[in-house]
């Protein structure tokens, strides 16, 4: 049996070397894999011994050979195969040891491996009679089998294989990405770098889930073949594994947490989210202040929901949580060990992690029945300067935070979306509605008291002033939306009958 070994990744490299050799396997080495194993001691036979070349170029031509790939690619139940080999000195090669080099880590021309996919691909296309070995983690399982039947079986080959050609795939995704969004000097770079012809999309699994939305569907989470993302990075502390909804709802929960902490002023920020809707918000100086008032906006609905903090949950915090509603996630940038053993005992089944800030998104992806819609991320901006305030009277720099806030929230719930909010806090959310004015009616049933004074957000237009009446009715005395309607100057006058302010952001916040 024969082994060419030309790996970048050289870790586990030296042990795997010694064991094939010590089950009576030939090594064939290239490169820097050859001189690993020379310090190591450990006897191979190099490339360029074989085929009677040296590498060429600074290292880009190397087991670029017939000698190299006719013994890869032969099949051997073919006797024309084998004269072939025959005929031209040409050894068979029976498992082939590559991994690339790490161009999503460090994209550029020179780590644009040729030599090592060609071999991968070569050996992978060859399974029936080649092993190929792409991931160090593979190694000891394979020892094993190796000695305790003398070969690869054909179901390992064929899993090999499969593994192999995935790894050459997720390689030329990330180099098509690269160049996509300019190379090495922006020369590459297509005219829609966010909607290019092709979108090369490889994932692989992270996580395996107890189940999908539901316990009758599977799920998983998966990423970008070979990018670490900061849920990969998550802690966490206590609870039982986390579900579909789980992270799809926590995931919501720390985004619209570190935006509303970015308006902050430096105060603590909390979110409550409730099936991927927000169903409490609330900035304050003091983290168990704002987690009561995120906690009062809808109380009902925050059990069993997902509560995130822009702060540190100490054990003062974690008390006041423990005696607040169920919470199926806790998530934070750190969770002091005290307040882990508090939450733990009175809050078992709760997840509690600890996270890093969110990556910025570039682009969604929802799947259709057949095929994927693809757009840029909404990105929730909040410039003052850009909006414009429509009627007679100028808000008030409180209405002004509180209308910065209702629209941070009301942007991430389900449409149609009316937020109100007051004094630093969501106090009434009306999500997922086919009619504008029930989603209104609804969020001013939730605020009950609070509503007076409230400030309103609207994640489309009015398009009929019915809407804007009923905030009016309830008492809000501030209205953020975007404007654009046919009938804007219909609402404007409403609103300037009654007194209110109102500011148009000229950016539409729908969500489905």
């Amino acid at each position: 049996m024969r082994a060419l070994l030309s790996v970048y990744d050289k870790s586990g490299i030296e042990s795997f070397a010694k064991g094939l050799q010590e089950l009576g396997v030939e090594l064939v080495a290239s490169g820097q894999t050859a001189a690993a194993l020379a310090a190591a001691g450990i006897e191979h036979v190099s490339v360029e011994s074989i085929t009677q070349s040296p590498e060429m170029l600074g290292g880009r031509v190397k087991t670029l050979h017939p000698k190299i790939h006719g013994g890869i690619l032969a099949d051997r139940s073919k006797a024309e195969h084998l004269k072939d080999l025959d005929d031209n000195s040409i050894e068979l090669i029976d498992l082939v040891v590559c991994n690339l080099y790490p161009f999503s880590s460090d994209p550029s021309i020179e780590l644009i491996d040729v030599g090592g996919p060609t071999m991968v691909r070569a050996a992978a296309k060859n399974f029936a009679h080649v092993g190929v070995v792409v991931s160090p983690e593979d190694y000891d399982g394979l020892l094993q089998e190796l000695k305790e039947n003398g070969a690869l079986s054909a179901s390992t080959r064929g899993s090999l294989a499969t593994k192999a050609f995935a790894h050459t795939a997720s390689y030329d995704a990330a180099i098509v990405a690269w160049l996509q969004s300019g190379g090495p000097d922006g020369s590459t770079s297509v005219e829609d770098p966010l909607l290019p012809e092709t979108i090369p999309l490889v994932l692989e699994r992270a996580d395996v889930l107890r189940y999908g939305e539901n316990p009758h569907q599977r799920g998983a989470r998966y990423r970008i073949a070979g990018s670490a993302t900061w849920w990969d990075s998550v802690e966490q502390l206590s609870g039982t594994g986390l579900s579909y909804l789980n992270l799809f709802d926590a995931d919501a929960a720390w985004r619209l947490v570190h935006e509303l902490s970015s308006d902050a002023n430096g105060h603590a920020a909390v979110a409550i989210i409730k099936h991927a809707n927000a169903c409490g918000a609330a900035v304050n100086t003091e983290p168990a202040q704002a987690f009561a008032e995120a906690l009062a906006a809808d109380p009902l609905s925050a059990f069993g929901g997902i509560v995130a903090f822009s702060s540190p949950i100490t054990s003062e915090i974690a008390a006041a949580i423990a005696e607040g509603p169920q919470a199926d996630v806790i998530i934070a940038p750190k969770i002091d060990e005290n307040a882990v053993e508090i939450l733990r005992s009175r809050r078992k089944a709760t997840r509690l992690l600890a996270a890093n800030a969110p990556e910025a998104m570039f682009r969604q992806l929802r799947s259709l029945s057949s095929g994927m819609l693809v757009q840029g991320a909404d990105d929730i901006e909040v410039p003052r300067s850009e909006w414009s305030v429509a009627t007679q009277r100028q808000p008030t720099d409180q209405e002004w935070n509180d209308m910065t806030l209702a629209w941070r929230v009301c942007a991430r719930t389900t449409s149609n979306a009316i937020a109100l909010a007051r004094g630093g806090k969501a106090v009434g959310i009306g999500a997922g509605q086919q009619s504008r004015v029930v989603a209104a009616e609804l969020a001013v049933a939730k605020a009950g008291g609070e509503v007076v004074g409230s400030a309103g957000a609207s994640d489309a237009f009015f398009p009929f002033p019915d809407g804007m009446e009923v905030l009016i009715h309830a008492g809000v005395s501030a209205v953020v939306q975007p404007g654009g309607s046919v009938r804007d100057d219909e609402v404007t006058a409403v609103a300037d009958a009654a007194g209110i302010t109102m500011v148009h952001t000229g950016e539409r916040h729908f969500r489905h």
